[in-house]
């Protein structure tokens, strides 16, 4: 997605609902990486049950594939072409309503193994069976194999460790330096494979449990090019950035003035304003209030996941940019 570095998350999708709640429908996708696989995609439907965003309607629940082929993935010879071998979709629901689904990929394509170092864990709580969240699901690409053996080996209390702490929050967290955080547990065996970053972020569903992404990477991969989340200002008319982390500009400041208005924020705004996933390029990602920032850390896209509180209301919005 750019020509310094290549980033983990290589593609990104938003799928919809038709207007008669029948099917799911391409509403954008970052394709910039792929734009072959992106023509394929671009006027595919899915039902229910069918594709993985499909599947993940059904089963009201993030879903992990770490292998595409001989999977349910529609596109997988696509996927195979491009370099791209995993996919995650992360559906949002509204009650019992689903907004939209967003899927990301993944893969080495022709970068070396070197440069593409990463991972994305999915971690569950079944509090009918324990306390502790559990790696249900991860794939870890080109990572040493000893932090995929020490994540599927872990137990993690609530707040606890990156996955964790974000279930603790019911919010997302980002740890711009692992090797420096003491909120990370398996420091010495990421550090060995080169991972440098984290964002964990609790995910909707419409089941009783409990389930946090968790994406890893490297500064020659870094999971994106920016990262941001917008919160309600206390005034209660606008949003605010919480934190952020440019892998040009380095970390940016917390907002601490005044709110930025809902309109001025682009896809931000919008996906606060309506519970579903935005994705934008160019001047239009920016919105009126950071167009000229954008310009400066050369930022081309941007997709805006609204995370989704226990009282089904939106209570952040992630920005990954590219």
């Amino acid at each position: 997605m750019m020509s310094s570095m290549n980033t983990f998350i290589r593609v990104a999708e938003v799928w919809v609902p038709t207007e008669d709640g029948s099917l799911l429908e391409l509403a954008g996708g970052l394709f910039e990486a792929a734009p072959a696989f992106g023509a394929i995609t671009r006027p595919m439907c899915f039902g229910r049950a069918e594709g993985l965003p499909g599947n993940a309607w059904e089963e009201g629940r993030p879903l992990l594939l770490r292998q595409l082929e001989g999977s349910y993935f529609r596109r997988a010879a696509a996927a195979r072409a491009a370099g791209l071998d995993c996919a995650i979709a992360l559906p949002i629901f509204v009650g019992e309503r689903l907004t939209s689904v967003v899927v990301l990929l993944c893969g080495q394509g022709d970068a070396p193994a070197a440069q593409q170092v990463g991972a994305i864990e999915l971690w569950r709580n079944d509090p009918r069976v324990e306390s502790d969240l559990r790696l249900s699901e991860g794939y870890f690409g080109a990572t040493d194999p000893d932090l995929e053996a020490l994540s599927r080996d872990s137990f993690l209390p609530r707040g606890q460790g990156l996955p964790g702490l974000a279930w603790q929050r019911d919010a997302a967290v980002f740890i711009e330096n692992i090797g420096e955080s003491r909120h990370f547990l398996r420091v010495q065996a990421a550090a060995s494979a080169g991972i440098v970053r984290g964002l964990a972020m609790p995910c909707s569903t419409r089941t009783h449990q409990t389930w946090v992404v968790s994406l890893l990477s490297s500064p020659q991969s870094p999971i994106a090019r920016r990262i941001e989340s917008w919160l309600p200002h206390e005034s209660g008319q606008g949003l605010q950035r919480g934190f952020g982390f440019c892998e040009r500009a380095g970390r940016l400041a917390a907002d601490s003035g005044s709110a930025a208005p809902v309109a001025a924020l682009g896809p931000i705004g919008q996906a606060w304003s309506s519970a579903v996933a935005q994705v934008a390029s160019a001047d239009a990602a920016a919105g009126r209030a950071w167009s000229q920032e954008w310009q400066a850390a050369g930022l081309r896209s941007v997709l805006a996941i609204p995370l989704v509180g226990s009282d089904d209301k939106v209570s952040e919005v992630i920005a990954l940019y590219f």
